[in-house]
């Protein structure tokens, strides 16, 4: 007898496996379970959402009506605190919901690091919508913030809160943040148009917060400063509490085979959650890689074939400083770069190539190199730099070679 399926956790991953059980043609009670208020999208929180320029309702991953008419049973506000060998969940309330089979779609916490001084309510996170009108209300003209990294969410914070009118000092101890994912050259101008744009840069690390007159005061290497909110952006650890608890395979997160499965039959993970082994790797918070991951959560559910099928590419895009860019493959992993466009002049691409195959680009405010530059490398299609150089040329070309 099939009881349901229960999906723990309604980001982007959770919501798609509940959109492609459907679509897969699983015709069984379908339960989405997220402790947040409704299952909302990720990467405006630290732009346009947390600018005041997004509502709740622009940001959410699908309409209220969506999951009546795709028969799911959405219950937000609620926490799943077990996994029951009979297979059922447990809620925060008491509550027990059947379950045939769990899909862990739990995601990632924010990471925050053990300092001095770091419970202090003027120390924000940003992974949630709840974290984000927190620091949205901290956020305004002439306020002084301090963002301790400057990663993704460290840097698009800075850009956001920049235009806002806040005064914005930003640190992370490495010389050139990102520099694995975008390649030390544009990582490297990347970092540096913080300070263009107005950001007080510091390579430093931070060693604790005292509260102070004047706001909150962070040791920063061997000073010490003022400021009226502190953001971490630290980065994410997968959230694997459940998992851990119910006895689960875990290795930097749920291990999980091809077909998504754990190492109990009646668990699946997907997402920042899982740990994917065989064939099957895109990097964590992608939505790409958690919405592909779904088809075959779904797929293995139904009982339908999961095929094998190439490598993903990793693929991941940022906004910042009223710039776009798009990052694929490993720019870390190249012999040489090849430039098309002129570098540090808007819209460019840079490639990393090893021998004769492309394997990372790079596109600030251009995007269709990148997406060309995809499915050059998932082809394994060999390529001629001055063909990747020459701007005259549609990339997309290349593939018929």
């Amino acid at each position: 007898m099939d009881h349901g399926v229960v999906v723990v956790g309604a980001g982007i991953g959770g919501v798609s496996v509940a959109a492609a059980l459907r679509s897969h043609g699983y015709d069984g009670q379908v339960t989405l379970v997220d402790a947040g208020d409704f299952p909302h999208d990720r990467p405006p929180l630290s732009k346009a959402y947390l600018a005041g320029k997004a509502s709740a309702a622009d940001i959410a991953l699908q309409p209220e009506r969506w999951y009546d008419d795709h028969r799911v049973n959405l219950r937000c506000q609620s926490r799943v605190t077990a996994l029951r060998c009979e297979g059922a969940v447990e809620l925060d309330d008491g509550t027990m919901i059947a379950a045939s089979r769990v899909v862990l779609a739990t995601g990632a916490t924010a990471a925050r690091p053990t300092l001095p001084g770091i419970a202090d309510d003027r120390i924000h996170v940003l992974r949630t919508v709840t974290d984000a009108d927190r620091l949205a209300a901290a956020l305004v003209p002439g306020a002084r913030l301090l963002i301790v990294g400057a990663g993704l969410i460290g840097a698009e914070v800075a850009s956001t809160a920049i235009d806002i009118g806040c005064a914005v000092t930003m640190v992370d101890p490495t010389e050139t943040p990102l520099s694995q994912a975008f390649g030390a050259d544009v990582a490297d101008w990347l970092h540096g148009l913080a300070t263009r744009r107005g950001v007080d840069v510091h390579a430093a690390a931070v060693h604790g917060f005292t509260p102070s007159p004047e706001g909150i005061t962070a040791t920063i290497g061997e000073t010490s400063a003022d400021f009226d909110a502190v953001l971490m952006a630290v980065g994410m650890r997968a959230d694997t509490a459940l998992a851990a608890a119910a006895g689960l395979r875990l290795d930097r997160g749920v291990v999980v085979d091809d077909a998504m499965v754990s190492s109990n039959s009646a668990i699946l993970a997907l997402g920042d959650a899982a740990s994917p082994a065989g064939d099957f790797v895109g990097g964590r918070g992608h939505w790409e890689t958690a919405r592909m991951q779904a088809d075959r959560v779904a797929a293995t559910i139904v009982g339908q074939p999961v095929h094998a099928r190439a490598r993903l590419s990793p693929w991941f895009w940022t906004d910042r400083f009223g710039l776009h860019v798009e990052v694929v493959g490993e720019m870390c992993s190249g012999e040489g770069i090849v430039v098309r466009g002129t570098f540090g002049e808007p819209p460019f691409a840079v490639f990393a190539l090893r021998g004769d195959k492309l394997v990372g680009a790079v596109g600030v405010d251009d995007n269709k190199s990148v997406r060309a530059a995809k499915r050059i490398i998932e082809r394994n299609v060999s390529v001629d730099a001055d063909a990747l150089r020459d701007t005259a040329r549609d990339l997309r070309s290349l593939l018929g070679r």
